[in-house]
């Protein structure tokens, strides 16, 4: 359960995407209902606005969201029939144009992808979910939708895993070591981006649990990358952004000051950041022991700590 808890919690900032002038705004409508635990009355909305609108993106976009409705109150079977719609409509409302040219339909997609990757899962066929995700990757590489399937496969597979190595060719700060280097240390990836409300509350929490538990073997590595922006959302090139990020990270996050920051779009790939904060525990042998899409407690992630800090570093390396 705490796999799609965590998915939900992520997809509950999803865009809802633009809505006709005028028009009664589905999704929202939807949501609502959703939010309300009413999956019934989200299906009845939805069928009432499909009949007036016809099968439109914001109608696709809102299928999925039942999708997401149904998996959150355990309805396993709902959910995938859901889903299965809405990859089926969202691909053939796209016909020949490139899936970010319409973000509702990416939305969508990459929501109808999430769902039937966890219905699988919570009816034990992870190697089949994971099958499944890698070959949607294979077809969504290069879209925005990325990540969000990337995500997906760690959630069902990274843990008990080695960590993926990191992209060390740009970085803030300290030069970062290799994984291989911090094996004998208890390692927190901690990824973040600029623009990050989470983050900042994150931030403070790390650098609480780093100066309790330094010397017992604790380190942070926190990846970030560029996103073609900065304040406001401003257009940025790559050397202004990155000054903007070192402003950003010298104001809200100061313990990072002397700790490696690598500065690459690779490494939020390859850890399916699509959304920020994402924490990943590393125990001293360089094995995933947690893969945690969204902001966690002090408590939270205490707890998943100090277990891995009782091993000695000469244990880790026998």
């Amino acid at each position: 359960m705490r796999v799609c808890l965590v998915l939900l919690g992520v997809l509950a900032a999803a865009p809802a995407g633009a809505q006709p002038s005028g028009a009664i705004d589905v999704v929202t409508e939807v949501r609502a209902a959703i939010g309300a635990h009413d999956l019934d009355r989200a299906d009845a909305i939805f069928a009432s606005r499909r009949a007036e609108r016809g099968t439109t993106p914001e109608i696709i976009e809102a299928l999925s969201w039942l999708g997401r409705g149904a998996l959150a109150e355990n309805q396993l079977d709902r959910a995938n029939r859901y889903a299965r719609e809405t990859q089926q409509l969202a691909v053939a409302s796209l016909g020949r144009r490139a899936l970010d040219s319409v973000p509702s339909l990416a939305t969508a997609l990459g929501a109808s992808i999430e769902v039937q990757a966890q219905v699988q899962g919570q009816r034990g066929q992870r190697s089949d979910a994971v099958y499944f995700l890698q070959r949607q990757l294979e077809i969504y590489k290069d879209t925005s939708i990325h990540k969000r399937i990337q995500k997906n496969v760690n959630l069902l597979s990274l843990e008990g895993q080695p960590a993926p190595a990191l992209d060390r060719s740009e970085f803030l700060g300290a030069p970062p070591p290799s994984l291989e280097a911090l094996k004998g240390k208890v390692l927190v990836l901690f990824f973040w981006a600029h623009w990050c409300p989470d983050c900042k509350i994150q931030g403070p929490i790390l650098a609480e649990l780093l100066a309790k538990y330094r010397t017992q073997g604790l380190t942070v590595v926190a990846p970030t990358q560029r996103f073609g922006y900065v304040a406001g959302g401003a257009p940025a090139g790559p050397d202004e952004e990155l000054r903007y990020i070192v402003q950003v990270r010298d104001k809200y996050y100061g313990f990072l000051a002397d700790l490696p920051v690598p500065v690459s779009e690779a490494n939020h790939q390859l850890y399916g950041v699509s959304s920020t904060p994402t924490v990943v525990l590393v125990d001293r042998n360089g094995i995933v022991k947690l893969y945690h899409p969204g902001r966690m407690t002090n408590e939270e992630l205490e707890q998943q700590i100090r277990p891995l800090l009782t091993s000695s570093s000469a244990e880790a390396r026998n």
